[in-house]
Protein backbone atom coordinates (compact mmCIF):
# COMPACT_ATOMS: atom_id res chain seq x y z
CA UNK A 1 0.00 0.00 0.00
CA UNK A 2 1.40 3.36 -1.04
CA UNK A 3 1.70 6.23 1.41
CA UNK A 4 -1.14 8.03 -0.58
CA UNK A 5 -3.50 4.85 -0.17
CA UNK A 6 -2.98 4.53 3.33
CA UNK A 7 -3.99 8.61 3.67
CA UNK A 8 -7.10 7.99 1.55
CA UNK A 9 -8.13 5.05 3.96
CA UNK A 10 -7.46 6.94 7.50
CA UNK A 11 -9.35 9.62 6.02
CA UNK A 12 -12.57 7.72 5.53
CA UNK A 13 -12.77 6.79 9.32
CA UNK A 14 -15.06 9.63 10.44
CA UNK A 15 -14.48 9.26 14.20
CA UNK A 16 -10.20 9.63 12.86
CA UNK A 17 -10.95 12.58 10.54
CA UNK A 18 -13.56 14.09 12.97
CA UNK A 19 -10.81 14.42 15.82
CA UNK A 20 -7.50 15.06 13.97
CA UNK A 21 -9.17 18.07 11.96
CA UNK A 22 -11.53 19.23 14.90
CA UNK A 23 -10.60 18.34 18.27
CA UNK A 24 -7.23 20.23 18.02
CA UNK A 25 -6.92 24.12 19.32
CA UNK A 26 -8.23 25.18 16.33
CA UNK A 27 -7.78 29.03 16.18
CA UNK A 28 -4.38 28.66 17.61
CA UNK A 29 -3.59 26.40 15.11
CA UNK A 30 -4.84 28.31 12.07
CA UNK A 31 -3.07 31.78 13.40
CA UNK A 32 0.03 29.34 13.30
CA UNK A 33 -0.79 28.19 9.67
CA UNK A 34 -1.62 31.78 8.38
CA UNK A 35 1.95 32.62 9.65
CA UNK A 36 3.84 29.54 8.17
CA UNK A 37 2.13 29.35 5.44
CA UNK A 38 4.00 32.60 4.10
CA UNK A 39 7.22 32.19 4.76
CA UNK A 40 9.80 32.57 1.55
CA UNK A 41 12.82 30.40 2.99
CA UNK A 42 13.21 27.74 -0.08
CA UNK A 43 14.13 24.40 1.49
CA UNK A 44 10.59 25.17 3.49
CA UNK A 45 8.30 26.40 0.55
CA UNK A 46 9.39 23.25 -1.16
CA UNK A 47 9.13 20.96 1.30
CA UNK A 48 5.45 22.17 2.47
CA UNK A 49 4.63 22.20 -1.47
CA UNK A 50 5.92 18.58 -1.31
CA UNK A 51 3.70 17.05 1.76
CA UNK A 52 0.95 18.90 0.51
CA UNK A 53 0.84 16.92 -2.74
CA UNK A 54 1.31 13.74 -1.05
CA UNK A 55 -1.66 14.60 0.80
CA UNK A 56 -4.28 15.60 -2.03
CA UNK A 57 -4.80 15.96 -5.76
CA UNK A 58 -2.97 19.01 -6.05
CA UNK A 59 -2.74 19.72 -9.74
CA UNK A 60 -0.52 23.35 -10.77
CA UNK A 61 -0.62 22.34 -14.43
CA UNK A 62 -3.05 25.35 -14.56
CA UNK A 63 -1.54 27.77 -12.81
CA UNK A 64 -0.22 30.97 -14.22
CA UNK A 65 3.36 30.19 -12.91
CA UNK A 66 4.91 27.32 -11.77
CA UNK A 67 7.78 28.57 -9.18
CA UNK A 68 6.05 30.43 -6.18
CA UNK A 69 7.67 32.12 -3.57
CA UNK A 70 5.79 30.59 -0.73
CA UNK A 71 2.90 27.78 0.12
CA UNK A 72 0.46 30.46 1.00
CA UNK A 73 1.27 32.10 -2.91
CA UNK A 74 0.61 28.40 -4.41
CA UNK A 75 -2.52 28.18 -2.20
CA UNK A 76 -3.60 31.58 -3.57
CA UNK A 77 -2.22 30.96 -7.39
CA UNK A 78 -3.49 32.59 -10.27
CA UNK A 79 -4.32 30.34 -13.43
CA UNK A 80 -3.49 30.86 -16.62
CA UNK A 81 -5.21 33.41 -18.99
CA UNK A 82 -8.78 32.10 -20.19
CA UNK A 83 -8.69 28.96 -17.81
CA UNK A 84 -12.19 29.75 -16.25
CA UNK A 85 -14.09 31.28 -19.03
CA UNK A 86 -17.64 31.85 -17.72
CA UNK A 87 -20.30 30.91 -19.43
CA UNK A 88 -21.82 33.64 -22.13
CA UNK A 89 -25.27 32.96 -22.11
CA UNK A 90 -27.17 36.05 -19.93
CA UNK A 91 -29.52 33.86 -18.41
CA UNK A 92 -26.88 31.30 -17.20
CA UNK A 93 -25.55 32.32 -13.29
CA UNK A 94 -21.96 30.95 -12.70
CA UNK A 95 -20.07 29.35 -10.36
CA UNK A 96 -18.13 31.63 -8.16
CA UNK A 97 -15.70 28.96 -8.02
CA UNK A 98 -13.92 25.54 -8.61
CA UNK A 99 -15.71 23.52 -5.70
CA UNK A 100 -17.55 20.15 -5.19
CA UNK A 101 -21.45 20.50 -4.82
CA UNK A 102 -23.09 19.82 -1.79
CA UNK A 103 -26.84 20.30 -0.63
CA UNK A 104 -28.51 22.47 -2.31
CA UNK A 105 -32.48 22.91 -3.36
CA UNK A 106 -35.10 25.24 -2.44
CA UNK A 107 -35.32 27.46 1.38
CA UNK A 108 -38.42 26.31 3.15
CA UNK A 109 -39.48 29.96 4.27
CA UNK A 110 -36.27 30.70 5.76
CA UNK A 111 -34.70 27.49 6.93
CA UNK A 112 -31.96 25.36 4.49
CA UNK A 113 -29.92 22.48 5.26
CA UNK A 114 -26.17 21.71 5.20
CA UNK A 115 -26.68 18.50 4.89
CA UNK A 116 -30.00 16.06 5.04
CA UNK A 117 -31.82 16.62 8.19
CA UNK A 118 -29.22 18.98 9.94
CA UNK A 119 -30.97 22.17 8.83
CA UNK A 120 -30.39 25.75 9.96
CA UNK A 121 -31.66 29.42 9.46
CA UNK A 122 -31.26 32.32 7.24
CA UNK A 123 -31.02 34.77 10.58
CA UNK A 124 -28.42 32.27 11.62
CA UNK A 125 -26.33 32.46 9.24
CA UNK A 126 -26.80 36.36 7.51
CA UNK A 127 -27.80 38.30 10.64
CA UNK A 128 -29.75 40.60 8.32
CA UNK A 129 -33.54 40.67 8.47
CA UNK A 130 -34.13 42.69 5.31
CA UNK A 131 -31.46 39.98 3.42
CA UNK A 132 -33.63 37.35 5.06
CA UNK A 133 -36.74 38.60 3.46
CA UNK A 134 -34.69 39.04 0.14
CA UNK A 135 -34.23 35.49 0.06
CA UNK A 136 -37.28 33.89 1.76
CA UNK A 137 -38.62 30.80 -0.05
CA UNK A 138 -35.47 31.05 -2.39
CA UNK A 139 -32.96 28.86 -3.44
CA UNK A 140 -29.79 27.89 -2.44
CA UNK A 141 -26.51 25.90 -3.28
CA UNK A 142 -23.13 25.22 -1.56
CA UNK A 143 -19.75 25.12 -2.92
CA UNK A 144 -17.07 23.26 -0.82
CA UNK A 145 -13.54 24.10 -1.82
CA UNK A 146 -10.98 21.10 -1.19
CA UNK A 147 -7.75 22.15 -0.06
CA UNK A 148 -6.30 21.51 -3.10
CA UNK A 149 -8.58 23.42 -5.64
CA UNK A 150 -8.02 26.91 -7.18
CA UNK A 151 -8.88 29.08 -4.38
CA UNK A 152 -10.03 32.41 -5.83
CA UNK A 153 -13.56 33.26 -6.32
CA UNK A 154 -15.22 35.17 -8.97
CA UNK A 155 -18.64 37.30 -9.68
CA UNK A 156 -21.53 34.45 -11.12
CA UNK A 157 -23.29 37.19 -12.94
CA UNK A 158 -23.33 41.17 -14.43
CA UNK A 159 -24.59 43.43 -10.76
CA UNK A 160 -23.61 45.35 -8.16
CA UNK A 161 -21.75 44.87 -4.87
CA UNK A 162 -23.99 46.70 -1.92
CA UNK A 163 -22.69 45.26 0.96
CA UNK A 164 -20.20 43.20 2.89
CA UNK A 165 -20.96 41.97 6.52
CA UNK A 166 -17.82 40.12 8.60
CA UNK A 167 -19.23 37.83 11.26
CA UNK A 168 -16.75 36.44 13.73
CA UNK A 169 -16.89 32.55 14.40
CA UNK A 170 -14.93 29.37 14.67
CA UNK A 171 -13.25 27.37 12.52
CA UNK A 172 -14.57 24.22 12.34
CA UNK A 173 -13.80 22.13 8.93
CA UNK A 174 -16.62 22.29 6.80
CA UNK A 175 -15.75 18.71 5.23
CA UNK A 176 -19.06 16.39 5.35
CA UNK A 177 -18.11 14.16 8.55
CA UNK A 178 -17.89 17.87 10.26
CA UNK A 179 -21.26 18.93 8.52
CA UNK A 180 -22.65 15.60 9.81
CA UNK A 181 -21.74 16.16 13.32
CA UNK A 182 -21.92 20.06 14.00
CA UNK A 183 -25.71 21.59 14.00
CA UNK A 184 -25.59 25.05 12.78
CA UNK A 185 -22.01 24.60 11.56
CA UNK A 186 -22.20 27.37 8.77
CA UNK A 187 -23.36 29.89 11.24
CA UNK A 188 -20.70 29.12 13.75
CA UNK A 189 -17.81 29.53 12.01
CA UNK A 190 -16.35 33.24 10.31
CA UNK A 191 -17.66 34.27 6.92
CA UNK A 192 -18.45 36.50 5.13
CA UNK A 193 -22.12 38.19 3.84
CA UNK A 194 -21.78 39.90 0.21
CA UNK A 195 -24.54 41.36 -0.48
CA UNK A 196 -25.30 41.98 -4.55
CA UNK A 197 -27.91 42.88 -7.45
CA UNK A 198 -28.06 41.59 -10.43
CA UNK A 199 -28.13 43.99 -13.12
CA UNK A 200 -32.56 42.83 -13.68
CA UNK A 201 -32.80 43.72 -9.99
CA UNK A 202 -32.76 40.63 -8.41
CA UNK A 203 -31.44 40.12 -5.29
CA UNK A 204 -28.00 37.40 -5.39
CA UNK A 205 -25.95 36.69 -1.79
CA UNK A 206 -22.89 34.77 -1.34
CA UNK A 207 -21.11 34.02 1.63
CA UNK A 208 -17.36 32.81 2.04
CA UNK A 209 -17.38 30.43 5.34
CA UNK A 210 -13.71 30.04 6.13
CA UNK A 211 -12.58 26.94 8.04
CA UNK A 212 -10.08 25.85 10.22
CA UNK A 213 -6.19 27.00 8.77
CA UNK A 214 -8.30 29.34 6.46
CA UNK A 215 -9.94 31.69 8.76
CA UNK A 216 -8.80 34.92 6.21
CA UNK A 217 -11.02 36.31 3.17
CA UNK A 218 -9.46 38.56 0.76
CA UNK A 219 -11.84 40.81 -0.89
CA UNK A 220 -10.11 42.65 -4.05
CA UNK A 221 -12.92 45.50 -3.94
CA UNK A 222 -12.31 46.21 -0.36
CA UNK A 223 -8.96 46.22 -0.54
CA UNK A 224 -8.64 44.26 2.66
CA UNK A 225 -8.24 40.48 4.46
CA UNK A 226 -11.38 39.80 6.55
CA UNK A 227 -10.01 37.41 9.45
CA UNK A 228 -9.93 36.86 13.26
CA UNK A 229 -7.69 39.92 13.24
CA UNK A 230 -10.18 42.05 11.85
CA UNK A 231 -10.14 46.04 13.36
CA UNK A 232 -12.68 48.35 12.74
CA UNK A 233 -16.24 48.28 11.26
CA UNK A 234 -18.04 45.01 10.88
CA UNK A 235 -20.11 46.29 7.79
CA UNK A 236 -18.56 47.77 4.72
CA UNK A 237 -21.30 49.75 2.36
CA UNK A 238 -20.20 49.87 -1.01
CA UNK A 239 -21.29 50.14 -4.82
CA UNK A 240 -19.09 47.93 -7.23
CA UNK A 241 -20.00 47.32 -10.60
CA UNK A 242 -18.70 43.43 -11.51
CA UNK A 243 -19.13 41.84 -14.47
CA UNK A 244 -19.48 38.07 -14.81
CA UNK A 245 -16.88 36.18 -13.93
CA UNK A 246 -14.36 39.09 -12.45
CA UNK A 247 -12.36 37.70 -9.55
CA UNK A 248 -13.74 38.86 -6.50
CA UNK A 249 -10.63 37.35 -3.69
CA UNK A 250 -9.56 34.65 -2.62
CA UNK A 251 -9.91 32.06 0.60
CA UNK A 252 -5.93 31.24 1.99
CA UNK A 253 -6.77 27.55 1.94
CA UNK A 254 -9.98 26.12 1.38
CA UNK A 255 -13.70 26.07 2.57
CA UNK A 256 -17.04 26.69 1.21
CA UNK A 257 -19.53 29.30 -0.34
CA UNK A 258 -22.94 29.27 -0.03
CA UNK A 259 -24.73 30.92 -2.73
CA UNK A 260 -28.49 32.62 -2.46
CA UNK A 261 -30.66 33.20 -4.99
CA UNK A 262 -34.42 33.90 -5.61
CA UNK A 263 -36.92 31.05 -6.19
CA UNK A 264 -37.64 31.30 -9.79
CA UNK A 265 -34.18 30.58 -10.39
CA UNK A 266 -33.39 26.77 -11.68
CA UNK A 267 -30.38 25.09 -11.13
CA UNK A 268 -29.12 23.55 -14.30
CA UNK A 269 -28.86 20.00 -15.74
CA UNK A 270 -25.42 19.76 -15.01
CA UNK A 271 -26.04 20.67 -11.25
CA UNK A 272 -25.62 17.39 -9.00
CA UNK A 273 -24.91 16.50 -4.69
CA UNK A 274 -21.26 15.21 -4.99
CA UNK A 275 -20.00 16.92 -8.75
CA UNK A 276 -17.39 18.69 -9.00
CA UNK A 277 -17.50 22.16 -10.98
CA UNK A 278 -15.06 24.94 -12.11
CA UNK A 279 -15.84 28.70 -11.43
CA UNK A 280 -17.55 29.95 -14.43
CA UNK A 281 -19.67 26.60 -15.18
CA UNK A 282 -23.67 26.96 -15.30
CA UNK A 283 -24.77 26.62 -12.00
CA UNK A 284 -28.55 28.44 -12.26
CA UNK A 285 -30.74 29.73 -14.90
CA UNK A 286 -32.79 32.71 -14.27
CA UNK A 287 -35.74 32.24 -16.65
CA UNK A 288 -37.08 34.79 -19.21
Amino acid sequence: MTIRSLISVLSQQEDLNFLLTNRVPRAALTRFMGWFSKIEQPVIRDLSIACWRLFSDLDLSEARKQSFKSLHDCFTRELKSGARPPDPDPAIVVSPCDAIIGAHGSIADTELFQIKGAGYSLADLLGDPALVDAHRNGRFITLRLTSSMYHRFHAPFDGRIEQVSFICGDTWNVNPIALKRIERLFCKNERAVIKTRLSTGEALTLVPVAAILVASIRLHFLGRVLNAQSRGPATFRCDVPVRKGDELGWFEHGSTIIVLAPDHFAFCDNVAEGERICAGQPLMRKPA
